[in-house]
């Protein structure tokens, strides 16, 4: 009986240190941490997610997929998370405030899912291109029918046609001879006209784009920051396939992953996705396969609202925005060239 109150105290003293140590002063420390925003009360990060993204986390713990990505970049003296382009900067505490169960992950068989929404293609990249040498669709910006100027109308009473000259038409006047040229002989035709050098053209604008073409684009020999990891476009993607990271990309990869990586040990789930025969039109959320995953002739493979729930969950994973107090991996400056000496 004499060495129960010790036992009991110790056993006490052990798990309350541990609750102090783990919950108490974690709370002291984040526990009252609110998004950033400007003082104006804009640019408000992060954000309350609801609707379809909340749903598709819960899809996300119910597949499994916390047990192969984590949501976490690590700082660069921990590990190489920003050297493989995984986010330009180490998450925090602030990045989690309203997720009310955090992903952080104790293992990784595949990539850090922190800021797989990030890496999607622009709108713009992300719509299809039209096949090459077809009409483009009638209303979509930017690939309207090329259209001749049309032509100034011809007077009243004129022909369309000017009518071909007669043998008796007299003969079109002659350019004036070029200064310090020899006179023409008698009878020989006259002269052609000598058209002036054209102008050396001129330097383009700083500011010019890349695939402007009206005028030369000069070699640029100093070398061009790298882009932030995190806001870098896709890669550019198979010729047919969607780009890398759109939403129709990760629809193909959650059916296929084979058909995106042939090495992928990604389990497939297909369960996610309704095999239906085409009733009128196919659907716009259609997926394309070719060879063995192709559906029969009339059919279609269509994302249940599982998987499209799914889906925009991870299109809503972006930890890209800066925080105050954490250092961003910076894009290195490009050297300076050289000014030439002054002449002499």
């Amino acid at each position: 009986m004499k060495g129960l109150i010790p036992l009991f105290l110790g056993i006490f003293g052990t798990f309350a240190f541990s609750w102090v140590g783990l919950a108490v002063i974690s709370n002291w420390q984040i526990g009252h941490l609110n998004p950033q925003m400007e003082e104006d009360g804009t640019d408000v990060y992060p954000q309350p997610q609801s609707g379809m993204v909340e749903r598709g986390r819960r899809v996300y713990v119910a597949n499994g997929c916390v047990y192969c990505h984590s949501q976490q970049v690590r700082a660069d003296y921990a590990a190489d998370d920003i050297e493989r382009k995984w986010g330009d900067r180490r998450s925090a505490p602030r990045d989690y405030i309203f997720e009310r169960q955090v992903f952080l992950g104790k293992m990784r068989m595949g990539p850090d899912l922190a800021n797989v929404g990030a890496r999607a293609p622009a709108e713009q990249e992300s719509a299809p291109a039209p096949p090459t040498g077809g009409a483009a669709p009638a209303g979509s910006p930017g690939q309207q029918p090329a259209v001749a100027p049309p032509s100034s109308p011809a007077p009243p009473g004129a022909s369309p046609n000017p009518p071909p000259k007669s043998a008796g038409s007299p003969a079109p006047k002659a350019s004036p001879p070029v200064a310090g040229s020899p006179p023409a002989a008698a009878g020989s035709p006259p002269p052609p006209t000598v058209s002036p050098a054209p102008k050396a053209p001129a330097p383009p604008a700083p500011n010019a784009s890349p695939g402007s073409t009206s005028a030369p684009v000069a070699a640029n020999t100093s070398p061009a920051p790298a882009t932030s990891p995190a806001t870098s476009p896709a890669p550019t993607p198979v010729s047919g396939e969607p780009p890398i990271y759109s939403v129709a990309w990760h629809h193909k990869h959650l059916y296929s992953p084979r058909s995106i990586n042939i090495d992928s040990n990604m389990p497939s789930y297909g369960f996610l996705y309704q095999t239906r025969q085409i009733s009128d039109v196919p659907s716009v959320d259609a997926l394309h396969f070719t060879g063995s995953n192709a559906p029969p002739e009339g059919w279609e493979i269509v994302p249940t609202f599982d998987a499209q729930c799914l889906v925009a969950y991870l299109m809503s994973r972006n930890q890209s925005h800066p925080l105050k107090g954490i250092t961003s991996a910076a894009p290195a400056a490009p050297s300076p060239s050289p000014s030439p000496a002054p002449a002499k």
